[in-house]
Parts: structure tokens; sequence; C-alpha cells
């Protein structure tokens, strides 16, 4: 019993630290999204015209 008892515990603890690495994945993909979608956001002749 002492064995199973050892693969749940590294089984559980393997599926944890999986799901938070997948949790700082789709967090950083959704940050790098926005970021370039904010990226876009100025029309291209508001960086061309000189300032008066």
């Amino acid at each position: 019993m002492s064995e199973t008892w050892m693969g749940l515990i590294i089984g559980g603890s393997a599926l944890s630290i999986a799901l938070l690495m997948m949790i700082g994945h789709y967090r950083r993909e959704r940050r790098r999204a926005r970021l370039l979608r904010h990226l876009n956001r100025h029309e291209w002749w508001h960086q061309t015209r000189g300032r008066m």
C-alpha cells in the first residue's frame, strides 16, 4: 500500500506542476496577443508626419 500512495503523490505533484506551467503559458500568450493588438493601434500616418 505504501508504493500505491507514493505513486499517487508523485503523479499528483507532476500533474499539479504541469497545470501551473499550462496556466503560465496561457497567461503569457494572452499578454503577448494583447500587446500585439495595442501595437497596431495608431495609424501609420501619425508616425510618418513630423511634428510642427
